[in-house]
């Protein structure tokens, strides 16, 4: 069954050395009790938020829009959310009517907005606590910020405040959307893509840039390749070793 004894040797030689190294990946010993594809992750998150803020640029975007006055009939259509999505708009500077999970809001654009800058600039730079204070609450204390008849459903933290956000001006965005308001639309839209959804999704991540990384970056990368080509060439050698191999098949004529 042997056909070419050394290149079977080496294919298992190479095939049981890549499942050592997986085997070692697996293992929580890549620092603070990570394991590699972890610690990997982990590290690309870092650099991905670091190349990821943009809150300034939509401040400034953001600017033109304060004084426009506008007014906004949303669907919620999820009553956990009512309570602290009025509290937000609220402490913006907005008028706010409930009713059920629809909410009325009147206010100036570019103040509610600045307030939603506000907290997702806060949230990226992982300053929770700040956001937490702003409206009332002690750091460290149970954020109550929804709202439900079964206390045990109630959510908790700063990053239900930025999700609550995200909820009511994704709502607004279809509304003016709807509208034909291009302008509110677009400046709403860049506030949840650009700040609120960054904020939220790298929260308690800390920002690399590339440039200090760029070793570890490299090696990870290089690894990778070298990695995937090393379970193929340890299939091939077994594969030869075996006597299996791809041939040209002979022409037949008609």
């Amino acid at each position: 069954m042997v056909k070419n004894k050394n290149s079977l040797i080496l294919g298992l030689v190479l095939l049981v050395s890549f499942f050592g190294v997986l085997f070692w990946i697996f293992t929580p010993t890549f620092g603070n009790g990570m394991n590699g594809l972890q610690f990997a992750d982990d590290m690309f998150n870092k650099l991905s938020k670091g190349s990821s803020y943009f809150v300034q640029k939509v401040v400034e975007k953001n600017e033109k829009f304060e004084g426009t006055s506008f007014e906004a009939d949303i669907d919620l259509e999820k009553p956990e959310f009512v309570k602290s999505s009025k509290m937000l708009l609220e402490h913006a500077g907005a008028e706010v009517q409930a009713d059920g999970t629809k909410l009325n809001i009147k206010g100036d654009l570019g103040k509610v907005l600045a307030g939603a800058l506000e907290d997702a600039d806060a949230m990226y730079f992982n300053d929770g606590a700040k956001v937490v204070a702003k409206y009332g609450f002690n750091d460290g204390q149970a954020v109550l910020v929804a709202y439900s008849e079964n206390p045990d459903s109630h959510a908790k933290g700063e990053k239900v405040l930025l999700n609550s956000w995200w909820l009511t001006l994704n709502k607004m965005d279809k509304k003016f959307l709807k509208e034909g308001k291009i302008a509110e639309s677009k400046i709403t839209s860049d506030v949840l893509k650009k700040a609120v959804e960054p904020g939220y999704n790298y929260y308690g991540i800390e920002a690399k840039k590339v440039s200090e990384k760029a070793g570890i970056m490299s090696g990870l990368l290089i690894f990778y390749v070298i990695y995937t080509l090393w379970f193929g060439y340890a299939v091939f050698y077994i594969f030869d070793g075996i006597g299996l191999a791809m041939t040209k098949g002979k022409k037949v004529e008609a």
